[in-house]
């Protein structure tokens, strides 16, 4: 049986060229492609592919939440993470989210299909630029992650404020009313002991729910 791939990615060159790379080998098929988190999410729950690779930043759902949700709710689907950044942050949250393999986009076209192979096989893959990131910073790190201390609604409540989108842009996405949106914010920014909307851009930027892209 081949193992079966599902591609996440907001920018479809990215989409085709991974879709090219893995349909070239026998034992992978690519069942499903998105160009957004929550798209990602929604489809992945009905197909349980195998294997979700997966950009770290896209529009409405980042690949992070997206990891989270799936791995909840389809434990059997392995996630690959794509990324542009090799900071520390961007690499354990993705790891702590339940990705088995972290990648660089500028070298993806050399390793995903290795990638593919391991996460299916039960094993982790780390480009060697997040493996030594890794290496680096462990010894270091700390302290609870915030995140931790914020419910699902509210981490996707906060990527979307980072967006930019609007308390109605919010609620109609998210099904709330306005006001139910303004009083998570102010939740939001009490528990992260944050005082505007700016401080809370930059705070999701540093934890890898957005991106300046």
């Amino acid at each position: 049986m081949p193992i079966t791939v599902f591609i996440a990615d907001d920018h479809p060159v990215m989409r085709e060229g991974l879709t090219h790379l893995l349909h070239a080998h026998e034992d992978i098929r690519v069942v499903g492609v998105a160009g957004n988190g929550r798209d990602a999410v929604r489809q992945v729950l009905q197909l349980h592919p195998n294997v979700l690779v997966a950009d770290i930043a896209m529009p409405e759902m980042n690949g992070i939440e997206a990891t989270r949700q799936i791995r909840e709710r389809s434990p059997e689907t392995q996630v690959v993470m794509l990324s542009m950044h090799s900071t520390p942050d961007y690499i354990f949250d993705a790891l702590e989210a339940g990705a088995r393999a972290y990648l660089l986009k500028e070298n993806a076209a050399g390793e995903i299909v290795n990638a593919v192979r391991a996460v299916h096989a039960g094993e982790r893959y780390l480009c060697k630029r997040a493996a030594d990131v890794l290496a680096e910073q462990v010894a270091r790190r700390s302290g609870p992650n915030p995140l931790d201390g914020l419910s699902k609604r509210e981490r996707e409540i906060l990527q979307l404020v980072a967006e930019g989108r609007s308390s109605a842009e919010i609620a109609s996405k998210l099904s709330l009313s306005p006001k139910t949106v303004d009083t998570y914010r102010s939740r939001l920014m009490r528990k992260l002991q944050i005082n505007d909307v700016p401080g809370l851009v930059k705070f999701a930027i540093r934890h890898g729910l957005t991106t300046l892209e």
